[in-house]
């Protein structure tokens, strides 16, 4: 068997393993973080009306396809005043002097940038660089000298520039991970030498995962939050990973093995479940190219070979570092703990748990279907949107800037719509422009512009919502739909709605309308790895329902959270908003992929005990019992990975953190501990049905070691 091969070249030549991975990490490390790729945050691809604008700005308005940085004032005594004058001229000076910054429309030379009452103006920065390109050491910079707060005039900063720059990448959530996962696993083992493998094994993977993807991102760029994610997936499964295989190793010495047949035991059974359950997660986050956003297509992958790299380690460089632990695996012992496989003639928790599951099984799955549903149904209720300023950290200048804009221009100001028009007549632009104001909310219009070359025109409108707001989608559609059809029919032009808020739009509606695709391509590539695995179309089928199910319920609690406030300022979140449109995207093939890792271990061992020769009631609860302590302790660390983001200062990585932590929480509860046996306890045997076409199609199944064939349980 190629996996037991593997496993004894790595234990017997464990120098020259543990050898060649530090040496590739310090290569990769150095190569990847000295040739990183930049980030790309635009979401506005694909065959959009937002993104046919944003092309048609390139080419004809090269200084309005960049991105704004907005400096707004607001001074009670007036914007006009000699103070509040001087002080808005010097900022403006200073922001004028940035670097990448193109031109500044002052407010005292533009129209239109000074409200009714005096007391508040605007100016407007635009950029020759997106915000992803624009330095943020620059852009720090420039809010040192620029923000005040102090005396009768405020002037803030805002625009993507500066929400990017005032939010930071990382933080504390990462270290803070990791201390939980090692608390966790020397409560599970007992054993500071224990805990210290999985934790080095997944550093290891996560190291190279991450380095990797940095050169990566030349050939498929990713947004800046890529890194993020890679990173809180790849701790999670890649300590999950390494403690299955540890635990095993564990259980085999302790059965009376030698080290060597011990690590090569585990990685041909707990390690093919790791390559099963990897595969998956695997598999699942490439479902995203059926979204057809390439943006997408680079967080894909880049988890993806996050997770490939800690998979890797586990069934390599794992093997290695047990060989040099040996029997001094369970050294370095905690006073007070103590380990073993339950001893003592009492039957353990969890077996006496899956027992009376078992007695009483249509009560229990019904129960356990009642709260999932019950917690999936806000879900009903979601909007998507992207962030903008308005959903930051109130201390942050975004926040404070576009505040001062919705108090003093309406809360569109800080959304606007460029309608971007190719062919047609300036008298069209302008029948366009009049046409817009006419239309129910929409605050103001500017004068078209044409371009220098007069082959295409824009009109900028104002809309009398903000971004979060769901009227301003549906204006975005009444200006497709109704009024610029009616404008340009039989004039030649074509008009596009564009800009930020249409490009959010857009993507929300691409993925609402892709979404179906992605899970029917991610369920159906999992299923067919489960029935390959377990060679079961039942136990398949059984996961894939109570994995729609788990993860409908964390997309409902994230909706209460998110949308509804429920505890949302508790948890870090500054204000009510609707979830971020790339969260539930990228939630789901990610839960289902993890969910499939507890689904394989569990039914794996299962699976195992039955094809000793045991009934399949007993198997369920002696499999339960095998798996508990250690899913439960892999779950908690998953919990402990991904709730540590709400630390943080990025609301959709929050969002994200939130979502997953809440799934694998139910995860390794309601399903793994009620759904699971009770169903299995109705379905009896036939939970094994397997068609026989489909059985001939399938690769032969292949015995696990003697050495797990002990009798323990065995009943006829």
């Amino acid at each position: 068997m190629r996996l037991a091969r593997l496993a004894r070249f790595c234990y017997r030549r464990r120098r020259l393993t543990v050898a060649g991975w530090i040496a590739g990490l310090v290569v990769v490390l150095a190569v990847g973080f000295g040739f990183a790729a930049e980030p790309l945050n635009d979401f506005s691809g694909g065959n959009s009306g937002s993104a046919k604008a944003s092309d048609i700005l390139d080419e004809h308005f090269p200084k309005q396809s960049g991105d704004e940085i907005t400096l707004a004032v607001h001074a009670p005594g007036g914007v006009q005043s000699p103070e509040a004058k001087a002080k808005v001229e010097q900022a403006i000076g200073r922001l004028a002097k940035t670097p990448h910054v193109s031109s500044v429309s002052s407010p005292y030379a533009t129209p239109g940038q000074v409200s009714k009452d005096g007391k508040t103006a605007f100016a407007a920065a635009n950029l020759d660089v997106t915000s992803d390109e624009m330095p943020k050491s620059d852009v720090k910079a420039l809010l040192d000298d620029v923000r005040t707060d102090s005396g009768p005039v405020q002037i803030e900063l805002g625009g993507s520039a500066v929400d990017s720059a005032e939010t930071p990448g990382g933080g504390p959530s990462e270290g803070i991970g990791v201390i939980a996962a090692m608390v966790i696993l020397l409560v599970a083992f007992g054993s500071v030498l224990a805990m210290g493998l999985p934790i080095l094994t997944a550093l290891f993977g996560i190291g190279t995962g991450l380095s990797l993807i940095m050169l990566i991102g030349h050939l498929l760029p990713a947004p800046s939050f890529s890194p993020i994610v890679a990173a809180l997936i790849g701790l999670g499964v890649g300590i999950d990973y390494a403690l299955f295989i540890v635990t095993r190793y564990r259980e085999e010495l302790h059965a009376g093995n030698d080290p060597e047949d011990a690590v090569v035991t585990s990685v041909t059974t707990a390690g093919r479940a790791v390559l099963f359950a990897g595969t998956t997660v695997v598999i699942a986050l490439m479902g995203l190219f059926v979204m057809q956003q390439s943006l997408l297509n680079g967080v894909a992958v880049a988890a993806g070979v996050t997770v490939l790299m800690t998979m890797f380690a586990a069934v390599t460089l794992l093997p290695a570092l047990l060989g040099f632990a040996g029997h001094a695996i369970d050294r370095l012992r905690l006073p007070g703990t103590r380990h073993g496989a339950g001893g003592g003639g009492r039957r353990p928790l969890a077996e006496r748990w899956a027992r009376v599951v078992q007695r009483h099984p249509v009560v229990a799955g019904l129960c356990a279907a009642a709260i999932l549903l019950v917690l999936a149904v806000p879900a009903l209720s979601m909007r998507l949107s992207l962030p903008d300023s308005s959903v930051q950290p109130h201390d942050h200048s975004g926040y404070q800037a576009s505040q001062i804009m919705a108090r003093g221009f309406g809360p569109g100001t800080a959304a606007p719509l460029i309608l971007v028009t190719e062919g047609g007549t300036q008298a069209d632009a302008g029948r366009l422009a009049a046409a817009v104001r006419q239309t129910p909310g929409v605050a103001a219009v500017q004068p078209p512009r044409t371009s220098a070359d007069g082959a295409a025109s824009i009109v900028i409108a104002f809309p009398t919502t903000g971004v979060q707001d769901e009227a301003t989608p549906k204006l975005v559609h009444t200006l497709r739909d109704d009024v610029i059809p009616g404008v340009n029919k039989g004039t030649g032009a074509h008009t596009y709605v564009g800009g930020q808020n249409a490009a959010s739009i857009d993507f929300a509606e691409s993925v609402s309308t892709r979404l179906p695709w992605l899970i029917a391509v991610v369920v159906g590539l999992s299923l067919l790895l489960l029935v390959v695995l377990v060679r079961s179309l039942t136990v398949a089928l059984q996961a894939a329902v109570m994995n729609l199910l788990s993860i409908a319920a964390a997309y409902g609690v994230v909706t209460a959270v998110v949308q509804w406030g429920w505890a949302g300022r508790l948890l870090g979140f500054p204000t009510d908003m609707p979830v971020t449109t790339w969260v539930p995207l990228m939630m789901f093939p990610i839960l289902f992929g993890l969910s499939m890792d507890y689904e394989v271990f569990l039914v794996s061992r299962i699976r195992e005990t039955y094809e000793s020769g045991v009934a399949t009631r007993e198997a369920v609860a002696l499999g339960l019992s095998r798996t508990a302590r250690v899913i439960t302790a892999a779950a908690a660390i998953m919990v402990m990975v991904f709730l540590s983001v709400l630390l943080g200062a990025d609301v959709a990585v929050k969002q994200m953190g939130l979502g997953l932590g809440v799934a694998i929480l139910i995860d390794a509860t309601v399903v793994r501990l009620v759904l699971v046996p009770a169903l299995m306890e109705l379905f009896g045997e036939a939970n094994w049905w397997l068609p026989r076409p489909l059985a001939k199609l399938l690769p032969p199944h292949r015995a696990e070691p003697a050495a797990e064939r002990r009798p323990a349980g065995a009943r006829g």
